[in-house]
């Protein structure tokens, strides 16, 4: 049976047209070896093959409507790289009308443009070659006046519909999610109960993933992030080389990836398991205002206005703390809270961590609607390093404030009656964390 994304996708295609697209293509490590392989999101979303080397072929006017072009069986490569699905695979599991051998597109692909008014496919996303084969064979086709051929006019980019389908989710694509939500959080409670002064970075992030794997994940959604002390302060820290050190907080942004969804989970909490009085103070701002935010999730909120919202509360926050002074509105105007909160309040979440769909339509945020899933995540990093701030920003920065740095991070669906956190088995509470953390 075609997946129900694929029918949908047809049912938004000018029904005179075709799209081409193109799996991923396996990556080079070093010399003669490969990163582990992972599909293109939207090759993958529409058709659930996970092998390289496809083209897949939508065509919702002709009788074969989905034709895959795939790698055909081969014993030998097979003892190598293991299963291909081959062309009857690709009919039998993958429910195409027909398939053939990737070697044969080239020669198919006159045919495949010939008829279609519109094609849809996105230059510049797959590769050079595939992008030079198509613009070769329009020109060829176009340039050929004395055969009844009728090329596309138009070129359309098929992520203009796909992107906007991936924003929502179904029941199906929700389950699956929430068990992606489900294993990164026993990885993160795992984590807390484990930590301790003088263990390493990496230590952490091998036990969070070693869960994931174990629970039947394919691994880490995105490389993980464990920063301790001052690495926390570094939005997008992954070398994980430094020593945990007792006093200290650790942040750890870590999420799974499951049947090709993710999940993402960030949590800030002591290493040694008990917050001292001025980590507590910017903790609990953080921990505020993101529950304050998703208290706001709901249909017709604009994500704007979320994002305005947790603004408003951190810099109010820090004012009273005296890592901002002055008048809050002034100072959001001037935009002087980025000293500190540098980012966006989060990100939809689906087959990308960072998933397809716009956020903003004709300059107007776009409203939340039931089906999407986003992540919620304020934060305040308070750097270490005084000597480089700019002059029109703060340089009287509290000591004890210093190298401080906090991030809460939750997945969050909108539903008709509201948010509901796909993340909340992982403590964020202070007091639930530190008596979590006394468990030996």
């Amino acid at each position: 049976m075609i997946k129900p994304q694929l029918l949908e996708f047809m049912r938004r295609m000018d029904p005179n047209s075709v799209a081409i697209i193109p799996a991923a293509r396996e990556s080079v490590r070093s010399h003669d070896t490969h990163y582990r392989y992972r599909q293109n999101s939207d090759f993958f979303y529409l058709t659930g093959f996970e092998e390289p080397d496809a083209i897949a072929v939508v065509a919702p006017a002709k009788e074969k409507k989905f034709t895959l072009f795939v790698r055909p069986r081969d014993r030998e490569r097979e003892i190598w790289e293991g299963y291909r699905a081959g062309v009857d695979g690709a009919v039998s599991d993958y429910s195409a009308d027909e398939a053939f051998p990737l070697s044969e597109f080239d020669e198919k692909l006159a045919e495949i443009l010939d008829g279609p008014s519109a094609l849809y496919y996105a230059f510049g996303h797959t590769t050079p070659e595939m992008d030079q084969k198509i613009i070769r064979q329009l020109t060829l086709m176009r340039e050929t006046n004395r055969k009844p051929l009728e090329p596309p006019q138009t070129i359309v980019d098929p992520s203009s519909i796909i992107h906007e389908m991936r924003v929502f989710k179904s029941s199906e694509e929700i389950e699956i999610m929430q068990r992606a939500a489900d294993i990164a959080a026993e990885a993160h409670v795992e984590a807390m109960k484990a930590v301790r002064p003088r263990m390493k970075e990496y230590e952490v992030e091998a036990l969070i993933e070693s869960i994931f794997r174990r629970h039947g994940s394919a691994g880490p959604s995105y490389t993980s992030i464990i920063g301790s002390g001052a690495n926390a302060t570094v939005l997008h820290y992954i070398s994980n080389q430094g020593t945990l050190r007792d006093g200290d907080l650790l942040l750890v942004d870590a999420g799974a990836e499951y049947q090709g969804y993710a999940s993402d989970i960030t949590r800030t909490f002591p290493i040694n398991g008990k917050f001292t009085q001025a980590q507590r103070d910017i903790y609990d701002l953080v921990l505020t205002t993101q529950m304050s935010c998703i208290d706001m999730v709901r249909p017709g909120v604009r994500l704007e206005d979320l994002k305005t919202h947790s603004i408003e509360m951190l810099t109010e926050g820090m004012v009273n703390l005296g890592l901002l002074k002055g008048e809050p509105a002034k100072l959001i105007e001037e935009k002087k809270y980025m000293q500190f909160y540098m980012h966006n309040l989060g990100h939809f979440l689906g087959i990308d961590v960072h998933d397809a769909g716009r956020y903003y339509f004709k300059g107007e945020s776009r409203p939340a609607e039931p089906g999407m899933v986003m992540t919620i995540e304020p934060g305040l990093y308070i750097s270490p390093d005084t000597s480089n701030i700019p002059e029109e920003f703060n340089k009287d920065v509290p000591e004890k404030y210093l190298g401080i740095g906090v991030r809460i991070e939750d997945d969050v669906l909108v539903t008709e009656n509201g948010a509901r956190v796909l993340t909340h088995k992982v403590p964020k509470d202070a007091g639930e964390i530190e008596a979590l953390m006394a468990i030996k």
